[in-house]
């Protein structure tokens, strides 16, 4: 009796620590998951990449085009902006007032736009097809131009510093 009651002590003791590995495993478990879950919360949290900045502050310069916003398609331009012919940014925001003012409805249809990132400076080239009018079906202008763009890191956002724009062969 004394043997039967040793083996069914030696058992329930080896049960018991079964369990505990068992718990203990799991417990390892969780907090593969947890440690992993809380990696994918931060990752998350970080900050967009620059170039995912940069086609992001672009599309909100075409945005801001299209909807005749003059203020928020010039927010990125930098004060020491250079364009074509020498034009300026004060130049620039005329050029986008005479064409608001020309053309009740004006269109920007942007082509692939190509980015090259070198530290804190960028080139940005694409193709832009540039319609206005007065806002019916078919636009009363339309040109394609080739434009290359430069950017510069400032802070927390792209400015633009530089522009080029050539009309695209017919």
């Amino acid at each position: 009796m004394c043997s039967t009651a040793l083996q069914q002590l030696a058992a329930y003791r080896h049960a018991w620590k079964r369990r505990s590995v068992m718990q203990s495993s799991i417990q390892g478990q969780w907090r593969v998951v947890w440690v992993g879950f809380c990696m994918l919360v931060l990752l998350g949290c970080t900050r967009a990449a620059p170039e995912q900045r940069l086609r992001a502050t672009l599309e909100q310069m075409h945005q801001a085009i299209e909807a005749r916003e003059i203020g928020d398609a010039m927010a990125p331009v930098a004060e020491d902006f250079v364009g074509e012919n020498g034009l300026d940014a004060d130049g620039l925001r005329r050029l986008m007032r005479v064409q608001m003012l020309g053309n009740q409805q004006i269109g920007v249809t942007m082509g692939p736009v190509d980015v090259a990132l070198a530290g804190d400076t960028a080139t940005v080239r694409f193709t832009a097809l540039l319609t206005g009018g007065s806002g019916r079906w078919v636009p009363d202008q339309a040109q394609t131009y080739q434009v290359t763009t430069g950017w510069r890191w400032q802070g927390s956002d792209w400015q633009l510093y530089h522009a080029q724009w050539v009309p695209a062969a017919r």
